[in-house]
């Protein structure tokens, strides 16, 4: 069984991650660690595809809070499975969705702007003379109008 442990180095090395970030995840419940006699870390391989769903579940915006609370339904030291996968997916899946939706949002918004130049400020979604949205929130009104802001709850 001991062969099959890795040092935080080794799962630094092998997840692309710094030891510190590591260390992080574990102090945030998201990775768990054995000690050693001499009070070293030690990961099981398990660790490597826990640290995956992480960076993956970061990459497409989701916090190291939810990432958290979606954790907490298993054990720290267990490796998701192929129904885990199901459960965040479900858990995930409208989060995901809005996240889709708000890129796609950005990527027409922008693909407007290319094509028009901007000869029309009265159409233009970003344009904002006088500030006059400034009462209806911080943030891109016009490109997001019902979002609260990043981080916010909508």
């Amino acid at each position: 069984m001991a062969q099959d442990l890795l040092t935080i180095g080794e799962v630094a090395h092998r997840s692309g991650l710094a030891v510190s970030a590591i260390r992080h995840y574990e102090s945030l419940g998201l990775l768990a660690s054995t000690r050693t006699g001499g009070n070293q870390r030690r990961f099981a391989r398990s660790a490597l595809r826990r640290i995956a769903v992480v960076q993956a579940a970061q990459r497409v915006g989701l916090s190291l809070a939810e990432i958290g609370e979606a954790f907490a339904a298993f054990p720290p030291d267990h490796a998701p499975t192929k129904r885990d996968w199901v459960r965040l997916g479900r858990r995930w899946g409208p989060r995901l969705d809005a996240r889709i939706a708000q890129l796609e949002q950005v990527r027409d918004g922008l693909a407007l702007c290319v094509g028009c130049g901007c000869l029309s400020m009265r159409q233009c979604a970003i344009y904002n003379p006088g500030d006059v949205l400034a009462g209806e929130g911080a943030g891109p009104r016009r490109i997001f109008p019902r979002d609260a802001g990043p981080g916010r709850e909508r």
